[in-house]
């Protein structure tokens, strides 16, 4: 794979750059609750030396009955500074899944208009299984200042999403598991109608993934995005089952030079709730 400190980064590359005064490692493990795995316990036993631990749930809209929305800019700003994190820094997201919620940390910081940030391919998984070091300490942040300039066009609402739904443009594409998809197995969380948002397509994230969850080449995620239906001369609005996924299908977009794209934070979290917006079931 070829690095890119923008968007996704090898094992390798992070080897050769652990050291680096300006690099800020993130362990943002986060689990759907039937996982059974307690990310921030995992982190305190073991991560990759320097990480600081983000918590996905913690740096969120406090103010929302949605899970995990994308903060406020000053909570986000604040929360950050804490850990040490700002301007200057090269930043690196992983997860203890291989490839899942760091992708939505990425989103979040370009959201707030940090560029330099990257995930890494593979995760703690490959960092493991490569041998290399874990520790059980966490590093001694240092207040750091961040410039914040909010990029709204990287974000959709369930206003624009059903705008989008009625109109078939932009483009929907759907991360999670076909059978949620089509609405034949139910949702993890309760209260939420089966199916989909009209118009939308279905790329399941893990499609993405090699077997060892690193990223596929840019050419066989395009493949899977046109094998979808998703004409990838539009731009495409991501969604999932709470904005986390949908953020993996995002950083394959950016990655394949597919810049004009958005993620709707919301999600079906938001949208299996809503009892006036249509919904449909079956394939695509």
């Amino acid at each position: 794979m070829t690095d890119d400190p923008k968007t996704l980064v090898s094992t390798g590359w992070l080897a050769k750059h652990l050291k680096d005064p300006d690099l800020r490692l993130l362990d943002a493990s986060w689990y759907l609750p039937d996982a059974g795995r307690d990310p921030k316990a995992e982190y305190d036993a073991a991560h990759i030396p320097g990480a600081r631990f983000f918590d996905i749930d913690d740096v969120s809209d406090g103010r929302s009955d949605l899970p995990h929305m994308a903060p406020p800019v000053e909570k986000f700003m604040s929360r950050l500074r804490a850990m040490g994190v700002g301007d200057g820094h090269q930043v690196v997201v992983y997860d203890g899944a291989g490839l899942m919620s760091a992708a939505r940390v990425w989103w979040l910081f370009k959201l707030m208009g940090q560029e330099n940030v990257a995930v890494l391919d593979g995760g703690l998984p490959k960092w493991v299984a490569e041998g290399n070091a874990t520790e059980d300490m966490p590093p001694i942040p240092r207040d750091r200042h961040m410039t914040v300039r909010v990029q709204n066009q990287l974000v959709r609402d369930v206003t624009q999403v059903a705008h989008a739904s009625k109109l078939g443009d932009p483009q929907i594409v759907d991360a999670r598991a076909p059978a949620r998809f089509r609405g034949d197995a139910p949702e993890p969380r309760e209260g939420l109608r089966a199916g989909h948002i009209p118009k939308s397509r279905n790329v399941h994230y893990e499609t993405l993934l090699n077997a060892d969850k690193t990223m596929k080449s840019p050419d066989e995620t395009r493949a899977v995005f046109e094998a979808a239906g998703v004409d990838l001369s539009k731009p495409v609005i991501t969604s999932c089952g709470s904005g986390v996924t949908a953020a993996i299908l995002a950083l394959a977009l950016e990655r394949m030079g597919h810049t004009d794209w958005s993620l709707y934070d919301g999600s079906w979290a938001e949208w299996g709730m809503f009892p006036t917006v249509p919904v449909a079931t079956g394939e695509a």
